[in-house]
């Protein structure tokens, strides 16, 4: 069946909020929120196996490790799996003191009061009530009117200070959610929410948590968060409340409604590690305590181990973090594109030369080591990739620091490895490229340096002895030249006929302290017009330079410029 041609005969577009005099688009976030991990409970309910208690407890501990203070631990009336979970939990100590565990119920009797069975001996709990409130529920679900859904949510809320009455040895706490609020009259929740407000009795130093879930995400982010600053204008007594937020991502969106229903006035957020929760998702975490992070403002959620939460969320839910998820997928930090990877080199260029810690690297919104992750992944070579690639690629696996234009003379080999093997290039595959090309492997030398000795001539002059070996035999050899590299090509040219001039020359060091070594960079002209380069590399600086010179020989005998690998 073919999707509508016209699709407004099938679907209304979701109507807007009367709030003409809107707040929260001029504001920012400065403050991160109370943060509430639901992974134990809507998480759990969302994946194909429900985790074990082997799994939700190794969950419950990166919680508690990455700094959530408020964590929905399940629902306890769902099964007694649930319910002896959180019965052990709580009355094995695991819970730290200033964690606060909390549970879901329906408002039902029954349910309720087998939630506050669950949490018994809590030094300190949540109790989480709700009940659907949206027309679509109303009529189609209960078959109820407005006062009668009304009256569910109020009787719930008195079984909540009777239970709660019962058990005065725990600090509790209660949470309402007017659930579908998304969809539901804005008017309606108001109405409900105070009428449990007004069972329940909350003061501003001892508020009720109002949760205000998109249920099922069915507009654009903005019209949530009017709904949200609409709510919270309206709502009497809103010191004693504390606006909680319930994402999801049916639309793609639940990470911006969070945002920019916390600059609607919202103080808390419900969520996921990495957005698991049902169908597509709940809010995820981990992107909105980094998105602030990247703003400059403290989430209170410490991610500086991103690879270890991904280990152990991919291990409990069985899913996998997506390679592209924000900030934690395998390739977010990575670039392939040229222009892109040249980008990003000469941002780590510049960021090392700076006189402050702003972080301004193109196309890294984040520097990767602050969530444990090193630089060397963050470039990788196909063959989209430029010359920046595997120039990043050598520099931080080798050390080396190509000049420019021999970067240039290096990236005909790479592509035309990348374009033959059809796959990406990784450091080993550079690093062996580079190595054949300027004839570092042994197996591929027609000259190669045995030992050297370097002399002062009466004279002036640099003499040059030593020992080459050449296809195989080792020759005695010696010339004469103002320095050490002119009688190295003096001694090339007047023993084997190679004569080729170095236009351009560099060396560096490689690393510091006793194990540093140094690069050597010659590039080279015959008299015909064609050009290379050679590289040389050795723990002494004068030593690289010769070995460069050969390397260039070696270049000039076998002819420059084609790719051979």
């Amino acid at each position: 069946m073919p999707m509508l041609s016209d699709p407004s005969a099938k679907y209304r577009p979701f109507p807007q909020v009367p709030l003409q005099d809107r707040q929260w688009p001029s504001r920012t976030i400065t403050a991160p929120p109370r943060w509430l991990s639901t992974d134990l409970r809507d998480g759990n309910q969302s994946i194909i196996d429900p985790m074990d208690r082997a799994k939700k407890t190794r969950f419950f501990d990166l919680l508690v490790e990455v700094g959530v203070k408020e964590i929905e631990v399940g629902f306890p009336a769902a099964g007694q799996t649930e319910f002896d979970f959180i019965s052990w939990l709580v009355q094995s100590d695991k819970v730290p003191e200033d964690v606060v565990v909390q549970v879901l119920t329906q408002s039902r009797e029954d349910l309720i009061k087998r939630s506050f069975e669950s949490l018994e001996g809590a030094h300190s709990a949540i109790v989480h009530l709700y009940n659907a409130v949206s027309p679509a529920w109303r009529d189609i679900v209960f078959r109820m009117s407005k006062d009668e859904v009304k009256q569910i949510a109020v009787k719930g809320a008195q079984l909540l200070v009777d239970e709660a009455a019962k058990r005065p040895n725990t600090k509790w706490q209660f949470e309402y959610s007017p659930e579908t609020f998304s969809t539901a009259e804005l008017d309606f929740s108001l109405e409900v929410c105070e009428a449990v407000m007004d069972v329940v009795g909350p003061t501003k130093d001892w508020p009720i948590i109002l949760n205000l879930p998109a249920t099922v995400e069915a507009a654009t982010p903005n019209i949530y968060a009017d709904q949200i600053e609409y709510f919270c204008r309206n709502l009497p007594n809103r010191d004693a409340a504390v606006i909680s937020l319930h994402t999801h991502n049916d639309r793609g969106t639940g990470v911006a409604a969070a945002e920019l229903g916390m600059m609607a006035g919202a103080d808390r957020v419900e969520g996921c590690l990495f957005g698991n929760g049902e169908r597509t998702g709940n809010c995820c975490l981990v992107t909105v305590a980094l998105n602030m992070y990247t703003q400059g403002v403290d989430p209170g959620l410490d991610f500086s181990d991103i690879d270890k939460v991904i280990e152990t969320v991919e291990y409990c839910n069985e899913l996998p973090v997506h390679q592209r998820h924000p900030y934690g997928g395998e390739l977010v930090f990575t670039a392939f594109s040229g222009s892109h990877q040249d980008a990003i080199k000469k941002g780590f260029e510049a960021h090392e030369r700076q006189n402050d810690e702003q972080w301004r690297v193109p196309y890294l919104p984040i520097d990767p080591a602050d969530l444990g992750r090193d630089y060397e992944a963050v470039i990788r070579v196909n063959s989209q990739s430029g010359k920046g690639g595997f120039a990043w690629v050598l520099q931080q696996t080798q050390g080396l620091k190509l000049p420019k234009k021999l970067q240039a003379d290096f990236s005909k080999h790479v592509q035309y490895m990348a374009d033959n093997t059809g796959r990406e290039i990784n450091a080993a595959d550079i690093w062996d490229c580079f190595k054949q090309t300027y004839y570092l492997k042994v197996d591929k030398r027609k000259f190669r340096l045995i030992d050297y000795e370097e002399a002062r001539a009466a004279d002036g002059d640099r003499v040059f002895s030593g020992t080459i070996e050449v296809d195989g035999e080792e020759q005695r050899v010696s010339g004469r030249g103002k320095g050490l590299i002119s009688s190295v090509l003096a001694t090339i040219r007047e023993t084997y006929g190679l004569d080729f001039e170095v236009c351009d020359y560099s060396e560096h060091a490689m690393g510091t302290g006793v194990d540093a070594r140094a690069a050597a960079y010659i590039e080279w002209t015959l008299p015909d017009g064609r050009s290379g380069w050679g590289v040389g590399i050795d723990e002494d600086v004068a030593t690289a330079s010769v070995r460069a010179i050969l390397s260039a020989a070696n270049g000039a005998a076998h002819g420059p410029g084609t790719p051979r690998f």
